[in-house]
């Protein structure tokens, strides 16, 4: 045999041995699977939710225009702290003052008109004591004199003399208690024009009180809405009125943040929260839940559910408020804050990251191990298993588990969670300290069958463009 036979012979064995060994290799590899994996370790886990909103005061009171004038001085600026009764700013008073003035006076004269008809009443309560006197005195001369009459004592004109002053005294009665009566009106009408000219003066002062304007509550001028010379409009009945100032009480100081409606079930008054202030950044300022809402709050229009009659499925907020144990001196009402508020806390529990969950069907774990060459009907733990027409419920059923590695295979193990943190979710069954789970990636996780076979690469992805040097 030649040596190029022999030759050709030899290549053509090495070629069909490396065939051999490339198709040995690429039967084994072809349903590999590659993972990456973690594993299930024990430490302090912390449930939290974020929230944004911003720093309020608990106390604040907003200053509304009370009547009509010109603003002709603004005592106080941005900033300055104020007591109760401090004066803020006033209006123009002339017109006011001068109808202050001027009530005050017909209040003299009032009173003095009414002193007068006091003294007329008294003055008539005594002429008809005297009448009344004089009436008895005159009865007492006229039976007297019918009796001396009768025994022919008295002449006849002496008689009718002693009846007509008895039958004048009763009418002087008559008439000083119709003078008495007329007294006693001019009198009460007096009182009553005193009472009516006082009721003006009060509405009056009241009118002159609006145009100077102090602080209700003691704290900071945060805000000044308006110049001298502008003109102020009191409220009406479906409109407030002009808006002048905001003074903020800073002593208790509150964080107004919005919260998912997906998270405010576990929220509860008393947690501990961590604010953070963006206008300070680096720092974190201890506080606690203090009032959480029962109303759900759209979150487009900032308008409570129960305020619109449009039936949307839009997301929803709630307001929670949280008070700072200790505010900085320099926070101002208006500041964006971010809340992480805690939850739930435990100390040394066994924990997996989060994205190792997943969920397989009944249906698909029972083909597993019956050896079932079929497709499985997988999805991440986020997602909703749909059942189809002709499906049972009970082939739906999903369990929630975690894929753990066992003699290179990825069996699937199912567990029960408890809080979740950031990353990482606590699991209370199912897994042991140190087991190796499978946590990516996605892709994988969304295809792999329970009892696959798998090979672990827990190198860094490489980013899309990178290439090896």
């Amino acid at each position: 045999m030649s040596l190029t036979k022999k030759l050709v012979i030899g290549g053509v064995a090495v070629l069909a041995l490396v065939g051999i060994v490339w198709a040995s290799i690429y039967q084994a590899n072809k349903d590999v699977v590659t993972v990456q994996t973690g594993t299930a370790k024990r430490q302090d886990l912390t449930s939290i939710v974020t929230a944004s909103g911003e720093i309020r005061p608990l106390t604040y009171s907003n200053i509304l225009g009370e009547g009509i004038g010109k603003i002709t001085q603004i005592v106080v600026k941005e900033g300055d702290h104020v007591r109760r009764g401090d004066v803020l700013m006033r209006l123009e008073s002339i017109q006011p003052a001068a109808d202050v003035q001027a009530q005050e006076a017909g209040i003299l004269s009032a009173d003095s008109s009414a002193q007068a008809s006091n003294a007329a009443l008294k003055s008539a309560q005594a002429t008809l004591v005297q009448r009344k006197a004089d009436l008895e005195k005159a009865k007492f001369d006229w039976e007297r004199g019918q009796n001396l009459y009768k025994d022919q004592l008295i002449s006849k004109q002496d008689f009718d003399t002693s009846k007509a002053a008895y039958d004048s005294a009763a009418a002087a009665v008559d008439a000083a208690e119709a003078q008495m009566a007329q007294a006693k009106a001019m009198s009460e009408g007096a009182k009553s024009n005193l009472q009516q000219n006082r009721a003006i003066l009060l509405h009056q002062k009241d009118v002159l009180r609006k145009t100077t304007y102090t602080a209700p509550i003691d704290g900071i001028v945060t805000y000044i809405a308006v110049r001298v010379g502008e003109n102020v409009v009191p409220g009406i009945q479906n409109a407030t009125g002009s808006y002048l100032m905001t003074i903020s009480d800073m002593s208790v100081v509150t964080s107004e943040v919005k919260v998912d409606e997906t998270d405010i079930v576990n929220l509860k008054n008393g947690q501990d929260v961590d604010v953070k202030i963006d206008a300070m950044p680096g720092k974190n300022f201890p506080g606690h839940v203090t009032e959480v809402g029962d109303q759900a709050i759209l979150r487009s229009s900032g308008l409570a559910t129960t305020q619109t009659t449009a039936n949307t499925q839009e997301a929803r907020d709630f307001k929670v408020v949280v008070t700072l144990d200790h505010p900085p001196d320099n926070l101002r009402p208006g500041l964006s804050v971010t809340a992480t508020i805690k939850t739930a806390s435990k100390k040394n529990v066994l924990t997996i990251p989060i994205q190792a969950l997943a969920m397989r069907s009944k249906k698909a774990l029972e083909e597993a191990a019956k050896g079932s060459k079929g497709e499985s009907s997988v999805t991440l733990a986020a997602a909703k298993t749909e059942i189809g027409a002709g499906d049972k419920p009970a082939d739906k059923t999903d369990i929630q588990g975690v894929f753990v590695l066992r003699a290179k295979k990825a069996e699937f193990v199912a567990v029960q969670t408890g809080i979740s943190g950031v990353t990482d979710i606590e699991v209370t069954s199912g897994l042991n300290d140190g087991d190796q789970i499978v946590t990516g990636s996605y892709k994988a996780l969304r295809t792999l069958k329970p009892g696959a076979a798998v090979k672990v690469d827990n190198s860094e992805p490489k980013r899309e463009g990178q290439t090896t040097s």
